[in-house]
């Protein structure tokens, strides 16, 4: 088991005491094995989201039977929170034969993570919030799209200025067009510049034309024909590709719900995000869920009825009633609109979240039981066990789970099974 630890805010000179070994037991093979938790000043468990790779493994595979195409892990946002390099390496032990990343740096750190040998296998990068770092690209062989025209002729500016020895190849580039998201992808009055220029400077050596790439923006419903425009304008642009001269051996469209739920959209790779960590939006198919969210109660109290609790006392206690107070907030990843009906789970019970969650604390209603300070709640953890999953805390503050795991933040310890 891997301990990754966020830097601590506070440093002891006193050692701290040795405290036993904590056994949690939950469904979907998490804390299988015993562990000494981190704790502490006070002697208490950080709170920790303790990461399955085993469950990102099955997911892999789960998804990968759907389909012929290759599989793009895509591990952008630290791989919806859970790690980027230790999920993508289990990812491709699983059968993934791509990397997908949002920009350059994050393909850098896949070659050269801070810890293990570097990771070889295939890296696209297509969002670049911060511009294309093409030298970095080149160095690292590293994939990238290209949306525009102009973007395209950025990149190829910037390789002829550079050694060609500079990363051992031309820059391979994936274009990126439009079909139906309005929201990145080169514009249909754009194709055929587009296509021209790539073909021009593929025959000059100066770039690899290595793929075609769109995005399905309905793909979430689980139906085909919601589908179908999309494909239908990737095929053209794969047909102008064609007439431009262009080879193109990579055609993509599809993620984690598009190859679920429909087979057509696959092309010659598809791209899997959420679906490693066990999230299907298209809510067809059961997979793993790769993680549990596990924080301290850090002081416990019995109130009195007609207590009113946290900020704006929105909640008060009809009855005489125990309280536990949690060390997780919304800094924490905790969303700070959630339904009435948000739990946690305490020694296999669930218990309601009361009154506002703060920057770092919840409140949560324990009834008759009266919990110690350093007792272990969970505030996510896999389906079949008592927590609350990463689903219900979406439907409670009204999201997607996506936006609940990769909002955990960084004072929360993690750790891998």
């Amino acid at each position: 088991m891997t301990v990754k630890t966020a830097p601590a805010r506070h440093v002891s000179s006193i050692p701290a005491a040795p405290v036993p070994v904590a056994v949690h037991a939950a469904a979907g093979g998490l804390d299988r094995r015993e562990r000494r938790p981190e704790r502490g000043r006070a002697g208490f468990e950080r709170p920790t989201l303790v990461i399955d790779l085993d469950a990102v493994a099955a997911n892999v595979r789960t998804i990968a039977g759907r389909t012929s195409a290759q599989v793009m892990a895509v591990v952008k946002a630290d791989a919806f929170g859970h790690g980027m390099v230790d999920v993508a390496r289990a990812a491709l032990a699983a059968g993934a034969s791509w990397l997908g990343v949002t920009d350059v740096a994050e393909g850098l750190e896949l070659r050269s993570p801070a810890e293990g040998p570097g990771i070889g296998a295939p890296i696209l990068a297509w969002l670049h919030p911060s511009g294309i770092d093409v030298a970095g690209a080149a160095r690292g062989r590293i994939d990238i799209a290209v949306s525009s025209p102009d973007e395209l002729l950025e990149v190829i500016a910037e390789t002829l200025r550079m050694p060609r020895r500079a990363g051992g190849r031309p820059i391979h580039v994936h274009l990126n067009v439009d079909t139906g998201m309005a929201r990145g992808g080169a514009a249909r009055g754009d194709w055929p510049a587009l296509m021209a220029l790539a073909a021009r400077h593929a025959r000059a050596g100066d770039i690899v034309v290595a793929g075609l790439m769109g995005h399905l923006p309905d793909a979430d419903l689980g139906d085909p024909v919601r589908n179908a425009a999309g494909l239908r304008l990737l095929d053209e642009a794969e047909g102008l590709a064609r007439a431009a001269g262009l080879s193109v051996p990579l055609s993509h469209i599809a993620a984690t719900a598009a190859t679920l739920t429909d087979p057509a959209s696959h092309r010659q790779l598809v791209r899997i995000g959420a679906g490693l960590v066990g999230i299907d939006p298209s809510g067809t198919t059961p997979l793993r869920e790769a993680s549990r969210l596990t924080a301290p109660v850090v002081h416990s109290s019995r109130v009195p009825a007609g207590t009113a609790i946290g900020y704006g006392g929105v909640h008060v206690t009809p009855d005489a009633t125990n309280l536990a107070v949690l060390g997780v907030g919304y800094a924490d990843g905790i969303p700070r609109a959630i339904a009435p009906d948000a739990s946690v789970a305490i020694d296999g019970e669930r218990f309601r979240v009361v009154g506002r969650v703060s920057m770092d604390q919840v409140v949560v209603d324990t009834r008759d039981r009266r919990f110690a300070r350093g007792a272990i709640a969970t505030v996510w953890g896999p389906t079949g066990a008592a927590a609350p999953t990463v689903r219900d805390w979406a439907r409670w503050a009204g999201t997607i789970p996506h936006e609940i795991v990769t909002g955990v933040g960084p004072r929360v310890r993690r750790e891998t099974a």
